[in-house]
């Protein structure tokens, strides 16, 4: 498979699927959660200081992140990380995985949900839904890292999706996100297949596009999934 075969022509097939918010709490308590990275991103780690931009002090969020450990590296270079995370144990995971000790209150805005802080006061997750977050005012961002996020939204949700994470931009932002190519005739989702013509659509009105990098990340669980190809791309998406 050449790198030249972009795009799938039945990127329409999977727009109807949909995984509830009791789903993805289920994955946690049933360790279905293969998506998880424990030596953190290779390609984010890569192109870290294009991200970065040398500059210190960013807020950076990480919507749907999991117990992401590349939040730690965030914080221990100085940034302010916030996320969001329907998960409450993979919060608590994080945190005790990397040894930080937290605080947890209720969130007065959202019922139901919490904010956990790290006691440095450089990590803030918020456990609700993404799209409830606006209600708590968190501010806007410096920097995004979207990875298995813009791809485990469902697809009929994606422009409610684009809507928040544009709205929680600050001027010269970099967004940098990760999607997957595969052929979603033989994988119904998540990940679900995001072609870079519907991150056009997404966000093309209002960002610069430019892939930075595209790998081959097929592993043996995908196999099992029944594919045969599967792409990563890496896009940094800047204020036009």
């Amino acid at each position: 498979m050449s790198l030249d075969m972009k795009e799938h022509p039945d990127a329409e097939v999977q727009k109807n699927q949909v995984l509830t918010l009791e789903d993805w709490k289920e994955k946690w308590v049933t360790r279905h959660i293969s998506f998880h990275q424990e030596q953190g991103h290779q390609l984010l780690k890569k192109h870290l200081d294009t991200f970065l931009k040398g500059q210190s002090g960013l807020r950076v969020f990480f919507p749907l992140c999991g117990k992401a450990v590349e939040m730690k590296w965030f914080a221990d270079r100085g940034h302010t990380v916030v996320g969001v995370e329907i998960s409450e144990i993979g919060i608590r995971e994080f945190f005790a995985e990397q040894n930080l000790s937290y605080t947890e209150e209720p969130l007065a805005e959202i019922a139901g949900a919490k904010v956990f802080k790290s006691s440095s006061g450089s990590i803030s997750l918020y456990c609700c839904s993404i799209f409830d977050l606006p209600r708590a005012n968190i501010g806007k961002f410096d920097r995004i890292w979207d990875r298995g996020a813009l791809v485990a939204i469902n697809p009929g949700d994606h422009d409610r999706y684009a809507d928040i994470i544009l709205s929680l931009l600050r001027k010269e932002f970099q967004y940098l996100v990760a999607v997957l190519s595969y052929d979603p005739t033989k994988h119904a989702g998540p990940p679900f297949y995001v072609p870079s013509a519907e991150l056009k659509r997404l966000f093309g009105t209002k960002c610069s596009m430019q892939c930075l990098e595209e790998v081959d990340a097929l592993e043996e669980r995908h196999k099992a999934w029944g594919l045969d190809y599967l792409f990563e791309k890496l896009y940094l998406l800047t204020e036009k």
